[in-house]
Protein backbone atom coordinates (compact mmCIF):
# COMPACT_ATOMS: atom_id res chain seq x y z
CA UNK A 1 0.00 0.00 0.00
CA UNK A 2 0.88 3.30 -0.72
CA UNK A 3 1.31 6.31 2.05
CA UNK A 4 -1.43 7.71 0.52
CA UNK A 5 -3.91 4.78 1.58
CA UNK A 6 -2.44 4.35 5.10
CA UNK A 7 -3.41 8.11 5.95
CA UNK A 8 -6.80 7.32 4.36
CA UNK A 9 -7.20 4.58 6.99
CA UNK A 10 -5.96 6.64 10.08
CA UNK A 11 -8.80 9.41 8.46
CA UNK A 12 -11.50 6.74 8.36
CA UNK A 13 -10.57 5.27 11.65
CA UNK A 14 -7.90 7.08 13.47
CA UNK A 15 -8.79 4.08 16.88
CA UNK A 16 -7.85 1.49 13.67
CA UNK A 17 -4.77 -0.59 14.22
CA UNK A 18 -3.44 -1.46 10.65
CA UNK A 19 -3.16 2.38 9.86
CA UNK A 20 -1.56 3.65 12.64
CA UNK A 21 1.20 1.07 12.13
CA UNK A 22 0.79 0.81 8.38
CA UNK A 23 1.31 4.42 8.40
CA UNK A 24 3.98 4.91 10.83
CA UNK A 25 6.22 2.44 9.20
CA UNK A 26 5.57 3.32 5.60
CA UNK A 27 7.11 7.18 6.89
CA UNK A 28 9.69 5.23 8.18
CA UNK A 29 10.48 3.44 5.11
CA UNK A 30 10.04 6.68 2.78
CA UNK A 31 12.59 8.44 4.65
CA UNK A 32 9.98 10.54 6.45
CA UNK A 33 9.73 12.78 9.63
CA UNK A 34 10.40 10.69 12.27
CA UNK A 35 8.22 12.47 14.97
CA UNK A 36 4.80 12.13 12.78
CA UNK A 37 6.26 8.29 12.45
CA UNK A 38 6.81 7.99 16.50
CA UNK A 39 2.98 9.67 16.73
CA UNK A 40 1.28 7.01 14.85
CA UNK A 41 3.58 3.97 15.91
CA UNK A 42 3.00 5.05 19.25
CA UNK A 43 -0.41 4.75 18.78
CA UNK A 44 -0.20 1.82 17.10
CA UNK A 45 1.53 0.23 20.26
CA UNK A 46 -1.00 1.27 22.75
CA UNK A 47 -3.73 0.10 20.56
CA UNK A 48 -1.91 -3.71 20.46
CA UNK A 49 1.16 -3.57 22.92
CA UNK A 50 2.07 -7.51 22.10
CA UNK A 51 2.71 -6.54 18.31
CA UNK A 52 6.54 -6.88 18.19
CA UNK A 53 7.31 -4.98 14.78
CA UNK A 54 5.50 -2.45 16.14
CA UNK A 55 8.24 -1.93 19.23
CA UNK A 56 10.41 -1.93 16.51
CA UNK A 57 9.44 0.45 14.26
CA UNK A 58 8.65 3.08 17.20
CA UNK A 59 12.00 2.01 18.91
CA UNK A 60 13.53 2.90 15.30
CA UNK A 61 11.69 6.41 14.54
CA UNK A 62 12.61 7.28 18.64
CA UNK A 63 16.23 6.80 17.86
CA UNK A 64 16.15 9.16 14.88
CA UNK A 65 14.86 11.31 16.90
CA UNK A 66 17.60 11.41 19.37
CA UNK A 67 15.15 10.10 22.05
CA UNK A 68 17.47 6.89 23.16
CA UNK A 69 16.19 6.51 26.85
CA UNK A 70 12.59 6.50 25.35
CA UNK A 71 13.45 3.98 22.80
CA UNK A 72 14.90 1.70 25.36
CA UNK A 73 11.40 0.31 27.72
CA UNK A 74 9.96 0.44 23.87
CA UNK A 75 12.63 -2.38 22.47
CA UNK A 76 12.59 -3.94 25.99
CA UNK A 77 8.35 -4.07 25.82
CA UNK A 78 8.84 -5.81 22.34
CA UNK A 79 11.24 -8.38 23.44
CA UNK A 80 9.57 -8.89 26.63
CA UNK A 81 5.94 -9.71 24.20
CA UNK A 82 7.62 -11.54 21.95
CA UNK A 83 9.35 -14.52 24.09
CA UNK A 84 6.68 -14.52 26.92
CA UNK A 85 4.35 -15.80 24.15
CA UNK A 86 1.78 -13.17 24.58
CA UNK A 87 2.53 -12.14 20.89
CA UNK A 88 1.34 -14.09 17.90
CA UNK A 89 4.18 -13.88 15.99
CA UNK A 90 7.70 -11.63 16.51
CA UNK A 91 9.99 -13.77 17.85
CA UNK A 92 12.12 -13.26 14.53
CA UNK A 93 12.42 -9.75 15.79
CA UNK A 94 13.91 -10.17 18.83
CA UNK A 95 17.84 -10.25 17.46
CA UNK A 96 17.36 -6.96 15.95
CA UNK A 97 15.21 -5.48 19.09
CA UNK A 98 18.12 -6.74 20.98
CA UNK A 99 20.56 -5.33 18.65
CA UNK A 100 19.31 -1.87 18.28
CA UNK A 101 18.72 -2.13 22.47
CA UNK A 102 22.49 -2.60 22.86
CA UNK A 103 23.70 0.23 20.87
CA UNK A 104 21.66 2.10 23.24
CA UNK A 105 23.43 1.29 26.20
Amino acid sequence: MDIGAFRQMVTKNPNGFLGRYGLGNKILQEGGDPAEAAEHLGIAVKLDPTHVASHLALGRALVALGRKEDAKPVLRAGIEAAVSGRSSGGVDLVPELRALLQTLN
